[in-house]
């Protein structure tokens, strides 16, 4: 048999649940609906199962690091991760996985999921698998179809050759855009329709063969961006020249709504796109009630979704109705349940007026952990700064400012020019200006510091680095 391989699409901008979801740090790396990211959750989906191998995951060079660091968290290596030079949607994203496989695995078979889609029921779903095996083998293309339990506009729909019959693999006829109400009811009703979940299985060959057939302008400059892969701390970095000539556009615009040999797998238990805060809610309470996380006190509420992403914040609601509230510590959402799908227009309105919080979270992750600005004012900045254990800074200096550490807890090990020494918690150093230095985490706990910055520019881009265990480029952040 086959080996199957997952192959996880890790890209997004993250602008339908913001303020928790934004473009530097996007939905599906946020415990959303509990202990586990999403991401963690689609890695986990299918790991350790009989003939499955690692994971690939394509993802963007900015999110790298958080897709490592995860899943060490998650326990899962990886099989390969991909680095796409910049975004050019899901089609070239999946042929090069596909290209790649051929190299090492020309009999594979891939199963291809988005990783922001909540699939609480992992044994059902490796069950709607297992119905497809089959069918890919044969050389169809499998994908898999939810059951509807309402009238939804917000998804794409898949018009099956007759009603499904238990789990058994239907062959689809067309694929259906996000219908409006009325259509959307006549199709619930006739029985013959499911959601799109937009996760794919079938072999590389029959794959490959789709896109010679449906998409062949993509064929040259994906194959030399693989081709001309380098390897970079364990990524593979498609080559960015070949990559930027291949035209942005989706699997189903590409090669699904065209080709002829495609099957549905139907599957029955819960799934969610989690696309907006609707359907967050809706994930959380069902029907009519009130969801909420973190610190909130609330009096007569009700249909309504309220959160607090601040252990400092307290949200409290009187009398709401059919109302999200999220309370992020430089940014508060409050809209009508029913129009959150209009949050995408606001953040494009906060792009337009180049406001930070349309894209970039408080806390800032790195290869060697994360800070976040707890203070930023004329010529200060106050940071927190935690260090995983064993990780380092890079041997740096700066221009413009000047820094002064004070360890919280565990240890740091410190480098100032010359000078090398241990500071635990309640100790201090100072960090002149233009002074060559480095921190690092020598324990096996994480280290947390305060960082205060003084200096007439406090950019992220005033950095001269020197070394770098992370390989990043002169002027990178952190």
């Amino acid at each position: 048999m086959p080996t199957l391989h997952p192959v996880l699409l890790c890209g997004g901008s993250g602008t339908r649940l913001w303020p928790l979801s934004r473009k530097s740090f996007p939905k599906q790396f946020v415990p959303l609906t509990g202990e586990q990211t999403l991401f963690q959750a689609a890695a986990a989906r299918m790991a350790g199962a009989p003939g499955v191998a690692a994971p690939i995951v394509i993802t963007n060079s900015d999110f790298r690091f958080i897709v490592t660091e995860q899943l060490a968290l998650a326990g899962i290596d990886p099989g390969a991760i991909l680095i796409e030079p910049s975004a050019r949607n899901t089609a070239p994203a999946i042929l090069a996985a596909a290209l790649y496989l051929a190299q090492i695995d020309p009999d594979a078979l891939m199963l291809v999921m988005p990783t922001d889609h909540e699939i609480p029921d992992t044994a059902a779903f490796r069950a709607a698998v297992a119905e497809g095996v089959p069918r890919a083998e044969a050389g169809q293309i499998v994908t898999f179809g939810i059951r509807p339990d309402r009238a939804e506009t917000g998804y794409g729909w898949l018009e099956l050759s007759a009603p499904p019959a238990g789990a058994a693999p239907v062959p689809l006829l067309r694929f259906v855009e996000k219908p409006g109400l009325a259509r959307a009811e006549a199709m619930l009703a006739e029985g013959r329709y499911l959601w799109n979940a937009g996760i794919f299985l079938m072999s590389v060959g029959t794959l490959l063969a789709a896109f010679r057939t449906h998409a062949a302008d993509l064929l040259a400059p994906v194959t030399e961006a693989v081709t001309s892969a380098r390897g970079d701390l364990g990524f593979l970095r498609l080559a960015a020249g070949p990559w930027g000539k291949a035209r942005e556009v989706s699997i189903d615009y590409a090669v699904m709504e065209k080709a002829g040999n495609l099957e549905v797998v139907p599957f029955a238990a819960a799934w969610s796109d989690l696309g907006d805060w609707n359907a967050v809610w809706r994930d959380g309470v069902g029907d009519g009630n009130v969801a909420t996380h973190g610190p909130v006190t609330l009096i007569d509420c009700e249909g309504s979704l309220i959160r607090s992403e601040s252990e400092a914040l307290r949200v409290v609601g009187i009398g709401l109705r059919d109302l999200v509230v999220v309370a992020m510590p430089d940014a508060v959402l409050v809209a009508d349940r029913s129009r959150t799908q209009e949050v995408k227009e606001a953040v494009a309105r906060l792009k337009l007026d180049k406001v930070r919080q349309a894209e970039i979270l408080p806390r800032d992750h790195r290869p060697w952990g994360w800070f976040e600005t707890l203070v930023l004012a004329d010529r200060f900045q106050v940071k927190r700064i935690v260090v995983h254990p064993g990780a380092s800074l890079s041997l740096q200096s700066h221009v413009h400012r000047a820094e002064h550490w004070i360890v919280v807890s565990g240890t740091a090990k410190v480098t100032v020019n010359e000078t090398i020494s241990l500071l635990t918690e309640n100790q201090s150093v100072y960090v002149p200006l233009g002074a060559i230095h480095r921190m690092e985490n020598p324990g096996k706990l994480p280290m947390v510091l305060i960082e205060i910055q003084t200096g007439a520019y406090l950019g992220e881009d005033d950095i001269i680095r020197y070394e770098d265990v992370y390989a990043r480029t002169e002027g990178a952040k952190g």
